[in-house]
Formats: structure tokens, sequence, C-alpha cells
């Protein structure tokens, strides 16, 4: 299954393997059985530290668990590991074996700290772009955790355990049999929901103790998207001791599939730029902490930057890229079946609708393209716009115009989500030309109305749009004297990745600039007021 291409690849890979790790192949009868046996013989033929044995075990599906030293990991892979989970498979070969970037110790004894046992199912798909982020958070853990197993299913095997569970989305996380997750997460938040659902001991001192003072920097860098790695790389070129804290490098770029307007790149991907941003900022003597939210900054000279985990680092720059996050509806019902008929991601869960009928909400460029993809794919496409035109490029509305599966309708105010406690059903909305309620059967239905900037742990600190979006001049300053921003966190027109960049060198090289005389006074007939484009 695996080619000589990719063999040589995983050699290169396995080679610093420090431990023995056995691939347990449970007996099945599956026609897809032998499948998974080439592959899992392959991946052993690669290094001496692997090898493949056959359980006692019988399992409906093909499976198979991985130890490592000869102990049970935890991890367990129920399908193929293919497609985007092949990313998967490798990573939990390398973890085991002693190699690769795992959370650093605070994150880690907050998921020592989880109480157990903790037995999780995760549901996925082949084709989702979101599920091996979830997927490999959650086989790290196992590593981490003493009492922690989590089964990765591909859900295409199991069409009953799907209807039956009502999951129509992926990632779905399963405990016991009731769904306590659907859809993309941060790891941040997935440690929250798993504290949330299974409770925390309180942790322990010494080793485990997180350290509170993280120290003082020249200038900290909030966000780790293009604009945050361009004004770190900026910074420290400059000479000037820097930081960034950031969720996740990469930030709304790692979920973003196709980019083909950036200059000098005719195609890439967003989990493929994030990589080569953050091997770039490799190269200078940033300091990268990731994992982390912000609290709240503060409006003295040194800046203390509070976080949510009880750390703070000090500062007397702070550069703001913090960007944006998807934009909900805000209407009941969406949150109750967020995974079972509701979603924002039309690439990862799209296949679960094949043959169906679906809305999109949101008239903009991404709605539209989501309208687009998934006409190939369900049976009626209906797209949703508040206002009385579509917001997207000609072109796009054009295409979507020649499908005969599409219909849009205008000036409709969403108004609930309702559905038969298992699933949706139907969308209710608004016709704003008549204040007519109407009532549309449905089988899911997608969320495209664009982003909501990541600015309100600074709410009272700087001046922000009615948008929220943080104000800033022409240089990058905002109303607060030593805070600046970039990015899609403020309020520049156009939320593009090359902007941001842009933006993130500018507010960098300002910051420095300031730093060589006496701070300019920030008044409010500096700030350029822009008509937000969310």
């Amino acid at each position: 299954m695996l080619d000589l291409d990719l063999i040589e690849q995983l050699k290169s890979l396995f080679a610093p393997l420090d431990r023995d790790l056995v691939l347990s192949l449970k007996d099945s009868s599956h026609p897809d059985q032998s499948e998974l046996a080439s592959m899992l013989d392959g991946a052993a033929s690669t290094s001496s530290r692997i090898r493949v044995e056959k359980a006692r075990v019988r399992h409906a599906l093909p499976s198979f668990t991985l130890l490592a030293s000869g102990k049970k990991t935890g991890i367990t892979f129920t399908g193929i590991p293919g497609g985007h989970e092949f990313s998967s498979f490798v990573l939990a070969i390398l973890n085991a074996g002693g190699i690769g970037k795992f959370p650093d110790e605070g994150i880690q004894a907050r998921i020592r700290s989880l109480k157990g046992p903790i037995r999780l199912k995760t549901y996925i798909s082949l084709s989702c772009e979101n599920c091996p982020d979830v997927v490999q958070a959650l086989n790290q853990m196992c590593l981490i955790h003493p009492d922690f197993q989590h089964e990765v299913v591909d859900g295409g095997l199991t069409p009953e355990e799907i209807d039956q569970l009502g999951i129509q989305g992926v990632p779905s996380i399963v405990s016991n049999g009731k769904l306590i997750h659907s859809g993309r997460i941060q790891l941040l938040d997935l440690i929250a929901k798993l504290e949330s659902h299974f409770g925390s001991a309180p942790r322990e001192e010494g080793s485990q103790r997180v350290e509170k003072d993280l120290g003082i920097y020249d200038v900290v860098i909030l966000g780790g998207g293009p604009a945050g790695a361009s004004a770190a790389i900026y910074s420290a070129r400059k000479g000037l001791t820097t930081a960034i804290i950031t969720e996740r490098m990469g930030g709304q770029v790692q979920e973003t599939k196709g980019i083909e307007n950036l200059i000098s790149t005719p195609y890439t991907e967003g989990p493929e730029l994030a990589a080569r941003m953050g091997e770039h900022l490799s190269r200078y003597p940033v300091k990268v902490l990731e994992n982390r939210r912000v609290k709240s900054v503060s409006r003295s000279a040194e800046k203390v930057i509070e976080l949510e985990s009880g750390e703070r680092i000090r500062t007397s720059t702070v550069i703001v890229t913090t960007g944006a996050k998807w934009r909900e509806l805000g209407i009941p019902g969406e949150k109750e079946y967020l995974g079972r008929g509701v979603a924002f991601c039309p690439h990862c869960d799209g296949p679960f609708y094949k043959g169906k009928k679906v809305a999109v909400v949101g008239g903009g460029n991404s709605g539209v393209e989501a309208a687009i993809d998934l006409a190939g794919i369900a049976s009626e496409v209906v797209l949703f716009e508040y206002a009385d035109r579509l917001k997207a490029d000609q072109i796009l509305i054009d295409k979507l115009n020649s499908l005969s599966n599409t219909s849009v309708i205008l000036s409709a105010r969403t108004k609930a989500v309702l559905g038969n406690q298992s699933r949706v059903e139907a969308l209710l909305y608004e016709d704003r030309t008549t204040g007519e309620d109407k009532r549309i059967g449905l089988d899911g239905i997608f969320v495209q109305i664009g982003l909501l900037p990541n600015s309100g742990f600074l709410n009272g600190t700087v001046d922000l749009s009615p948008q929220g979006e943080i104000l800033i001049d022409a240089k990058g300053r905002t109303s607060e004297p030593g805070i600046y921003a970039a990015g899609d966190v403020t309020n520049i027109p156009f939320k593009q990745i090359i902007i941001a960049m842009g933006e993130g060198a500018k507010a960098a090289l300002t910051a420095f600039e300031d730093r060589t005389k006496l701070p300019p006074k920030i008044v409010p007939e500096l700030i350029i007021p822009i008509a937000s484009s969310t």
C-alpha cells in the first residue's frame, strides 16, 4: 500500500526512534483487513524498532492498537488511517517513540490532572482537514495521562453508529456513548471541555508547577498568524528581545485550504504556509509561547500581560496580531445542533450531506464558494443573504447561478435552527421585505458569515470600532502608547494574508522607530476611521 518514495521518507522520519513499538493488529474478516495489514507491514519495514503483531482479539472492522516498550499507549485506530489521517498515524508512531513536539509542562500538568479513567472515541472522515488536529491532540494526551484511552474511528465504516449517535459533522468526540464535542476545536478549549466533562484534580507542586513569571522582553507579539510572524521577525532583526504568545502558530491560516494569491507563490495550502512561517521564525531568537490565551494587558508604562493560565509576561511594547475567528449566527439552536446539522466547514462536513438539502448562510465570497462546493455533493443548496444582493465577486455569483441545484434567498434574517433533539430539520427566517416569518425544511446549515476580531481582552485598553476591530493609525499605532496592532484584528480593509504580513512588518518597524525617540502622543484625531469589511 505504501509506495517506495513514501517508504524512503518514513525510513528517514523513523530513524531516531529510541524504543520498540508494536502495531497490534486485531483479527477481522472485514474486506479491508488485508489492506490495513499491508499498510502496517509497510510501515514496519521502515524501522527495526517497529513490528506488527497479530492480536488475539477479534474486531468487526480493521483495527490496531499501538504499544511502546511493551506497554499499551492507549492509542487505537479503527479503519485504515489514510487520507488526512495518515499524518496522525505517522505522528502517533513518532510521539510514542519519543520524537516530536509536545505541549509545554504547564499544559501537560493540566492534562495529567484530568480525572480518569478517560475513554474516548473520535469519529472522523478521511477527507476532513480539521480532524487530524483533534486526533493528534488526543493521542498525545494518551501518552501524557496515565489512564487515558483514545480510539480513532473512520466514520465511513460505521454508518449505523453514526446514525445512532446523531453525528452529522466531524471530528465528533464521544464518551460512553455520549457526544461531547463535534467540529474543530483549539487545544486549550479541548482541555477545558475535558476538564468540564471529567473533572480535574488539584495540580501537584514541584515538577508540575507552572512558572508564573515568564520574564521581561523588549517586544511581545500577541498572535502567531501571518501578521504576528512578520512582526516577530522584523523585531528580532532589529536586535530586540522578542516573544510571541499564541494559541497555535499559523492562526486562522491553519484552516485555509487553497491559497493562490500570495505573490511569488502560485499555490500553497494553509498548514504548509503555517509550517514555513514557523520554520522561518525558528531562525531568529524569538521565544514562542504556544497554547496560551491572553486575559488582559495593562495600560502602564511597563505592560503586564496576564494569561488565562495564570502566567504573566512584561514588556514596554505590545504588538497585537490576534486575528479573527468564525462569526456565529447567535440564534437559538445554533450551538445545540453544532455537529448535528450545523457546520462551519463545507470541505470537512460536506460529505455527510450527500443527496441531502442544505443551506449556506452568508452571501460573501466564502458563502458563495461554499454553496458551489456543496452543490456537487448535496441534492439542493439554498443560500441565504441578509442584504438585498450578494456581496461575493461577480465571477463566483455567475458560477453559482449556472448550477441547476442552487437557489438564493435575499433579504433573509435567520431567526432559529429547528430540530428534533437529534438533528437539524429546518431553518426559521424572516423575509425582511414583508416581515413574514418563514420555515424551510433542511438537513444541514453551513454558516459562512465572516470573521469576528479576537479583541475582547482589550476592551477598555484601546479604542475599538463598533465591530470590535482595533482602531489604528496609518503606522499601526493604537490609542494606547506602547500598544500596536496589525492584521485581521484591526480596522484595515481587505482581510488578506499578504496584507497582514505587510501590516505586521509595518507595526514592528513603527514600534522600533518609536523606541528611538519620545513616544508620540496618540490623540483621537490620529485614528483613521475605516469601515469594517466584515
